[in-house]
C-alpha cells in the first residue's frame, strides 16, 4: 500500500594498554578499513559537554518550510533519520520534522551498544541487516560515527544465569550464524582484565560492537540532507491533515506540508501523538541515568553488563557507565506532563511538543551513587575516576519490548515506526531501511509482520524471549 500511495503522488592522552595476552582475539584492535579513529590518542581537545551539547545548544527554527513532500517523517532520532537516509537513496522527496534537536533525546543518551546478543528472535533479521549497515556507515555517509566491533558480554556470579542464557540464546545465535558462546576463566579475564569480581562466566558475542550516540544520528541526518532530504529542527508537527479519510499532510507550528505519507517516528512522544488521532500504542516509560568519565587506562576489551554495571569504552578514551539502579520506571514522575495534557489539542495553537522541545529529565542521584560504588567494587582502577558528564534520558517500551513498524488501519497513509524499547540505537539503521522499504514497496529482506500494532489486540499472550538481563535493555 505504501508503494501505491507514493507512486500516485502519494584530549587528554590515555596511558598505553597494559594487557599483553595475545591468546585471544582482541576485536577492538581489528585493523579493518573501517577501524575507528581513537580520539583518546590524538591532540584533539574533548569538549566538556561532548555529549550534552547535542541537546543543550540553541534551537534553530527553519527560515521556510516546503509546501509539499512525498513523505514526511515526524521525529529526528536514529530511526527517523535512518528512514530519511534510505528514502533519499530511492530518490524520494522526504521532509523530516523534529520539534527540538536532531538526536536530542534518547538517540544521543543511550549506552551506545550495537548488539545482536540477547535480542528477541523477531528482531534478528533486522538486527543482522543493521549490523551490516553499521560496518559500512562511516564510509557510506562520509562521517565518522565511532563504530567498532568490540564484542558484547553479559557476566554473572550465578551458574543458573549462564545455563538460562545458554539455553535461550545459543540456539538462536547458531540459527543466525553468530559465534556466541559462554566463556570463563582466562578468556573472561582477557576481555575484562581490569575487573575484580567473582564471576562464574559470561555470555559473549564477539561480532557485537558499539558506536558514539552523540555522533551517529546527527551524521546520518546530515548525509540525508546532502542527498536531498529536507531536515527541519525546532519544527513541531501538531497533527495531521486528512482528505477523504486518508492522510493529505501535516500541520506544523509553521504551517502545512502536504504529503500523502506520514511516518510517526517520535520515540517516547509517539504514544501521545497517536492518542490524539484515536490510536493506541501500549507504552511504558523508563528513566535511565548514565555517566561519562574522563579518559583513563583500559580495563576491558568488550561492552560488559553484569547485575550492577553496564560499561563500554568510549572513542574519546573514557567510559559510558550505568547500572541496574540507573533505570527507574517513572510511575510517579510526570516527565511529559501527560497528566495535564488533553487527549486532543487545537492545531492552530501551541501543542505539547512545543512546550517541551527536548525531554531532559534530571539524573537519578541514587543511580549516580550506585554507579560510583559499582566502579569501586568491580573496576577498582576506575574507582576514583572523574565523572565528566552525567545525564538521564526517557526510554519508551512497548508491552513486549519489540518495536511497532506498521501502517495505521484507521488512517491510510499514516505509518508508525516507534517503540524501540531501550535497545533501538543498534537496530536503528536496519529499522530505518525496513521502514523506508515499507513505504515504497522496495524489498529489504526484512519481514515486518511481527512488528504490526495489531499484535497487542490478539488473544494470545505476548511475551518477549528471556534472552537478556532486563537492565541491559537500555542500550
Amino acid at each position: 500500500m505504501g508503494a501505491a500511495a507514493l507512486s500516485t503522488g502519494c584530549n587528554s592522552k590515555v596511558p598505553g594498554e597494559t594487557h599483553k595476552d595475545t591468546t585471544f582475539p582482541n576485536p577492538i584492535k581489528d585493523k579493518t578499513k573501517h577501524s575507528y579513529q581513537d580520539l583518546s590518542r590524538s591532540a584533539e581537545t574533548i569538549p566538556e559537554n561532548i555529549v550534552s551539547q547535542t541537546w543543550s545548544k540553541p534551537f534553530v527554527p527553519p527560515q521556510t518550510i516546503p509546501s509539499s513532500a512525498e513523505v514526511v517523517i515526524i521525529g529526528g532520532g536514529i530511526l527517523g533519520v535512518s528512514t530519511a537516509w534510505f528514502l533519499t537513496q530511492q530518490g524520494v522527496n522526504v521532509v523530516l520534522c523534529e520539534k527540538g534537536h536532531i538526536s536530542g533525546e534518547q538517540s544521543s543518551r543511550n549506552w551506545g551498544w550495537v548488539r545482536q546478543q540477547g535480542r528477541d528472535i523477531r528482531e534478528m533479521p533486522m538486527m543482522l541487516e543493521s549490523m551490516k549497515i553499521w560496518h559500512e556507515l562511516s564510509a557510506d555517509i562520509g562521517e565518522d560515527v565511532g563504530f567498532r566491533e568490540t564484542g558484547c558480554m553479559y557476566a554473572t556470579k550465578n551458574e543458573d544465569d549462564l545455563n538460562r542464557w545458554a539455553e535461550n540464546w545459543l540456539p538462536i545465535a547458531k540459527e543466525y550464524g553468530l559465534a556466541s558462546r559462554v566463556i570463563a576463566g582466562d578468556e573472561l579475564r582477557h576481555y575484562a582484565h581490569g575487573a575484580l569480581a567473582p564471576w562464574k562466566g559470561a555470555l559473549y558475542t564477539p561480532s557485537d560492537g558499539c558506536a558514539e550516540p552523540h555522533k551517529a544520528a546527527p551524521a546520518i541526518a546530515r548525509a540525508a540532507e546532502r542527498n536531498g532530504a529536507t531536515i527541519l529542527t525546532t519544527c513541531a508537527v501538531r497533527g495531521l491533515e486528512t482528505e477523504a479519510g486518508r492522510v493529505s499532510g501535516v500541520i506544523t507550528e509553521y504551517g502545512v506540508i502536504a504529503a500523502p505519507i506520514v511516518v510517526c517516528a517520535a520515540g517516547v512522544w509517539a504514544s501521545m501523538f497517536c492518542k490524539s488521532l484515536g490510536l493506541s500504542i501500549p507504552q511504558t516509560i523508563v528513566r535511565g541515568t548514565v555517566v561519562r568519565t574522563v579518559p583513563s587506562e583500559s580495563v576491558l576489551d568488550s561492552c560488559i553488563w553484569e547485575q550492577n554495571i553496564g560499561i563500554r569504552r568510549r572513542q574519546d578514551g573514557g567510559y559510558s557507565v550505568a547500572n541496574s539502579a540507573s533505570n527507574d520506571y517513572s510511575i510517579d514522575s510526570d516527565f511529559m506532563h501527560e497528566s495535564t495534557t488533553p487527549a486532543q489539542w487545537s492545531l492552530d495553537s501551541e501543542s505539547p511538543f512545543e512546550k517541551i522541545r527536548v525531554l531532559n529529565p534530571n539524573p537519578n542521584p541514587d543511580a549516580i551513587s550506585s554507579i560510583r560504588e559499582s566502579l569501586e567494587t568491580i573496576f577498582p582502577g576506575l574507582g576514583n575516576i572523574k565523572f565528566a558528564e552525567v545525564w538521564a534520558g526517557i526510554v519508551e517500551s512497548t508491552a513486549d519490548a519489540v518495536p511497532v513498524i506498521d501502517q495505521s488501519e484507521k488512517i491510510p497513509g499514516f505509518y508508525i515506526a516507534a517503540g524501540l524499547s531501550g535497545h533501538g540505537f543498534g537496530i536503528g539503521p536496519g529499522a530505518g531501511k525496513a521502514t523506508a522499504g515499507m513505504l515504497t514497496g522496495k524489498e529489504t529482506g526484512i519481514d515486518l509482520s511481527a512488528f504490526q500494532l495489531s499484535r497487542f489486540r490478539e488473544e494470545t499472550t505476548i511475551k518477549a524471549l528471556d534472552n537478556l538481563p532486563k537492565s541491559a535493555s537500555i542500550s
